[in-house]
């Protein structure tokens, strides 16, 4: 039996229930809304999950699920390379984790030029410059990368294109699908500051147990998925 963590609510669970049923996998909410179970039919030995986006990473890697449907920039944020496989991208849940300053600092187009106001503000005002984010090891890697050196991140989990407005940091890096939200707060994306392109992706457990019963399931669902075998 293989357990497959599949996202809780929202869009990303209906796009998920849509692509298994579209393969002949098909997963209905049993109880009420608050309840957080699913029946699957189609295929015997999988048990769906229902868990938040947010937890179906960590429940890979400590194996406590087999399969897991998220997006790549959760899984690339939380978890290291070695801990899941990836079994196919879904073709839903795109969005970019971008990096955004305000529309004011009319010279600052590119990384290259963030780093060098950067510098400036650091002299000017004695301490980094601030970019709110919940995604510190991408960001941190980005921005490694890049050279940018004179900066510090800001803890950021939830409405982060509003800190700059608000004073607790002078740019952004967040997700965002459409660029609304950024432009509403006066914010625009660098030239150059795209730092993951993120979509919903099904992902294999290295930590998972696969028992005899186990690989014979996923072998039934992969084909019916016409995905590749992940053990």
């Amino acid at each position: 039996m293989i357990r497959l963590g599949v996202p809780s609510k929202g869009r990303l669970m209906q796009d998920c229930l849509d692509w298994f049923g579209a393969r002949g996998v098909v997963m209905r909410r049993t109880g009420s809304d608050r309840e957080y179970s699913v029946a699957v039919e189609g295929i015997g030995g999988v048990v769906p999950v229902l868990l938040s986006a947010g937890e179906i990473p960590r429940d890979l890697a400590t194996g406590r699920i087999h399969l897991g449907v998220t997006g790549s920039d959760l899984v690339r944020e939380q978890l290291v390379e070695d801990e899941v496989a990836e079994i196919a991208r879904l073709g839903f849940g795109q969005a970019d984790l971008v990096l955004a300053v305000p529309n004011v600092w009319i010279d600052v187009e590119t990384v290259d030029d963030l780093d060098a106001a950067a510098a400036a503000f650091r002299k000017a005002h004695g301490h980094r410059l601030r970019i709110a984010t919940k995604y510190h090891r991408l960001v941190r890697n980005f921005l490694q990368a890049q050279g940018v050196a004179d900066y510090q991140l800001v803890d950021s989990q939830g409405a982060t294109e509003g800190t700059v407005k608000n004073g607790t940091a002078e740019a952004i890096a967040d997700i965002t699908s459409s660029g609304e939200t950024l432009r509403a707060n006066h914010l625009r994306i660098l030239s150059d500051g795209l730092i993951h392109s993120s979509e919903a992706v099904l992902w294999a457990s290295t930590a998972a147990e696969w028992t005899a019963e186990g690989r014979e399931a996923m072998g039934r669902l992969a084909g019916m998925l016409k995905v590749r075998l992940p053990i």
